[in-house]
């Protein structure tokens, strides 16, 4: 389960610093590294940053302790 956690805030960060990036320059990280946002693995990266998200809220309970 440990390596589950880590997996998923490594994602989380990757996920924020794309979105800082494009918040502060139009630029997406993920589209740019994969050949765009539409590329078959770019998805697979969004898809796998959004389940992170989701699993996190797992998280949250472990946090307040």
């Amino acid at each position: 389960m440990k390596t589950l956690n880590l997996v998923s805030l490594v994602l989380l960060i990757i996920g924020g610093l794309n979105w800082l990036l494009v918040g502060l320059f139009e630029w997406d990280l993920v589209g740019g590294i994969f050949g765009g946002m539409d590329s078959p693995i770019a998805k697979i990266v969004y898809i796998l940053v959004g389940l992170a998200a989701i699993y996190s809220i797992t998280l949250v309970s472990k946090v307040n302790k």
